[in-house]
């Protein structure tokens, strides 16, 4: 991919797009959690979509695009560990076209009933994400069925609006920290700092259990990991891909590891400090955050807090001092 996916005049139409849907969400600086880091800290509030996550973003602009240029494409399928599928299902249900959503066997019950209730028909394939994409891939050909990748610019476009509305709000950002699973989050974070000619330093933030990411920038090339076992579902991918990585490899000021307990004790502070809740990957991006308070002491900050769509029982778990087992 040779030059940036999209500039501020098709950001700000997307925009558009996207608040034709839903309202901008708010980024607020909480006190609690400026006295917990040592810093002025805004979140990003994604968990106040629709959806509860910020691709519903993707959903809105992608399936616009897919009506536009596939007008006789009755639906699409595509492969989740849950908040993209809603994201998908919802657009795809709003549009008129069906969806059939795969995700992995043990994947999160209740992002499953929030994407059947959604309008998806959700299956069950294979032990990761990865999997489950591939027998998507396999079956979109067989059913005659619009194909919804992980990463496209249209996906990127429209995630990208929650940049453009935070850095509309808020332009003189030191730095903001982005969590990446396939990346759409981090590279619209990226392209929309870009368009709009700031210079923000944009953080990137995996799971230590997921690193794929992070080890292939520091490769200089795609290496994929045996497994992704983290409760940070959101982060859970093994395998890189290439549309992503040439954008937040070059994009990405660093990258940060995070620990299911580090994400653990986020969930905890977010709670505690704005009585929010947060899933995982949402929580991620603060956790790194947190690990850095002493590089960031007197900045001003920016966490993305992508999504609060954690299940009971593991937000229980976090709450009572504890640390989920994918």
């Amino acid at each position: 991919m040779t030059g940036p996916l999209f500039d501020r005049t098709a950001l700000e139409a997307a925009t558009r797009l996207v608040h034709s849907q839903m309202p901008p969400t708010p980024q607020y600086a909480w006190p609690l959690l400026a006295e917990a880091i040592g810093t002025e800290v805004w979140v990003k509030h994604e968990n106040h979509t629709p959806t509860g996550a910020f691709k519903v973003r993707g959903g809105i602009t992608f399936i616009d695009w897919l009506k536009r240029t596939h007008p006789d494409m009755p639906g699409i399928v595509t492969a989740t560990r849950g908040n993209h599928g809603q994201s998908q299902a919802r657009a795809a249900a709003f549009a008129g076209l069906s969806a059939k959503v795969y995700v992995p066997r043990g994947n999160s019950v209740e992002k499953n009933a929030a994407m059947r209730a959604f309008g998806a028909q959700l299956v069950e394939f294979g032990d990761d994400f990865d999997t489950a994409r591939e027998e998507a891939v396999r079956v979109a050909k067989e059913e005659g069925l619009f194909v919804v990748p992980p990463f496209h610019p249209e996906l990127v476009r429209g995630v990208a609006t929650y940049a453009y509305e935070l850095f509309m709000a808020q332009p003189d950002l030191d730095t903001v920290y982005v969590p990446i699973g396939c990346g759409s989050g981090v590279c619209g974070v990226i392209t929309a700092r870009d368009a709009l000619g700031l210079k923000t330093k944009v953080v990137a933030v995996v799971s230590e259990a997921a690193q794929t990411a992070k080890l292939s920038v520091e490769a200089g090339r795609m290496v994929p990991t045996e497994s992704a076992a983290t409760f940070a579902d959101g982060m859970a991918v093994r395998v890189p891909v290439p549309d992503a990585y040439d954008i937040y490899s070059k994009g990405a000021e660093r990258f940060v590891s995070v620990s299911d307990a580090e994400v653990a004790d986020a969930i905890r502070l977010y709670f505690k400090a704005t009585h929010n809740v947060a899933e995982g990957a949402g929580a991620a991006p603060l956790a790194a955050l947190m690990q850095d308070k002493e590089r960031m002491r007197g900045k001003r900050v920016g966490v993305i807090l992508c999504g609060g769509n954690i299940d009971t029982d593991w937000f229980v778990q976090v709450m009572q001092g504890g640390v989920p087992t994918p």
